[in-house]
């Protein structure tokens, strides 16, 4: 068939629209001209092991993600402190990004050639701007946390919130813009021979130009959060010790969370500068990237997990939204968990009791003053029961 001949890079008939075509033979004379199709691994009826292997990451990214997100706008007031809501928009980008792999993995193997280019397209896509997103969300708190240290700003001003709104819509704008570019014109349809290999519909120049963007991007962050380091530093014997300690340990978060990016997606950012140098058919790591993908998107279930160790506010909203889905369902029972909420409470206040009195002694020092009475606040899990009794 002349379609299916790999040795003619001819423009596709069928270049001048991707949009409602049902030329299934296009993505099929792509994979095989790029010889992802003679390299393909034969998959046997049902669900292959690394296929269910490759779910069951997917349904833990899902649900990971899905129980931060919950806890954050249910249980953390997002207006309360601008890295919240960028936090929140990365684990929606994760979230997403969970889900399009599970869509990506329903719709491979020989469903991929039963796809029109417009939908193979959109497969695609949303991939790329689940990962657009991140990184747009990842240089957002850089740039927030060095403007918030050169010119502190209170974290509740109404400025300061609706410039992190805008900012958020704007990387989700900029995203899905660069995640389907391909789809309104920037592909190989019409040229075979400039063919990505690992994904044969998509133009090397747009693989290489998304490479170039996203290195230009981490590049900043490292820049930005190196300056934010010096600033820390120099900064050390002014400022309040409670102040410079948080700002670290926020900084360290961070610094993790880009850490076990470059780490899970730096292997794939390899194969696709591979795949722009290498002629088709010719570079054999590029045949078989499954596993490389795969890592890549562990990088979202790595996030909450980076964001949990490193927040006890988001601990606490995590394990108080979990106890409240327990009561729900009948899984605790209320009387015995408000003793045992009673009896800690109580006993954690005994004790400090005492640290303070053997603390006042060991100094031999007249008793502080007593401290001004406050009015009692509910815990979480208190205002939970209250909720779930009504």
């Amino acid at each position: 068939m002349e379609a299916l001949n790999p040795l003619n890079p001819t423009k596709s008939k069928s270049c001048t629209s991707i949009y409602g075509l049902n030329d299934t033979l296009l993505i099929l004379e792509h994979y095989n001209y790029t010889g992802r199709l003679t390299h393909r691994q034969q998959k046997h009826a049902g669900v292959s092991m690394a296929t269910g292997i490759f779910l069951f990451i997917s349904i833990c990214i899902i649900l990971e993600n899905l129980l931060v997100l919950l806890a954050m706008v249910f249980r953390i007031r997002l207006s309360s402190r601008w890295v919240y809501i960028c936090i929140a928009n990365i684990t929606l980008s994760d979230l997403l990004a969970g889900v399009a792999y599970v869509v990506n993995l329903c719709m491979s193997g020989s469903k991929t050639f039963d796809l029109s280019p417009a939908m193979w397209f959109l497969r695609e896509g949303v991939l790329f701007v689940t990962l657009a997103a991140s990184i747009f969300s990842l240089l957002l708190i850089a740039v927030e946390r060095y403007t918030t240290m050169m010119k502190p700003l209170h974290q509740k001003s109404t400025r300061k919130m609706c410039r992190i709104y805008t900012l958020v819509v704007l990387c989700w704008f900029m995203a899905f813009i660069i995640g389907f570019l391909p789809m309104v014109g920037w592909n190989c349809i019409c040229n075979l021979s400039l063919c990505s290999t690992l994904l044969p519909l998509y133009s090397k120049t747009y693989i290489l130009f998304t490479l170039i963007l996203f290195f230009i991007i981490l590049l900043a962050i490292g820049v930005i959060y190196g300056a934010i380091y010096v600033h820390v530093i120099r900064s050390a014997g002014i400022g309040s010790t409670r102040g410079r300690k948080r700002s670290l340990r926020l900084l360290k978060t961070v610094m993790f969370i880009v850490g076990a990016f470059l780490l899970c997606w730096g292997p794939l950012f390899s194969l696709l500068l591979l795949d722009f140098f290498c002629y088709s058919r010719e570079c054999r790591p590029l045949f078989s990237p499954d596993w490389v993908i795969a890592l890549a998107v562990l990088n979202s279930a790595m996030n909450p997990i980076i964001y949990s160790l490193g927040s006890l506010e988001l601990r606490r909203a995590i394990a108080s939204l979990l106890c409240c889905c327990c009561l729900i369902v009948g899984l605790l029972d209320e009387k015995t968990f408000r003793s045992k909420e009673t009896s800690s409470t109580s006993g954690s206040r005994h004790d400090s009791l005492r640290n303070s009195f053997n603390k006042a002694r060991s100094m031999n020092i007249s008793p502080p003053p007593a401290p001004k009475t406050r009015k009692s606040r509910l815990s979480s899990t208190t205002s939970c029961l209250s909720v779930s009794s009504d």
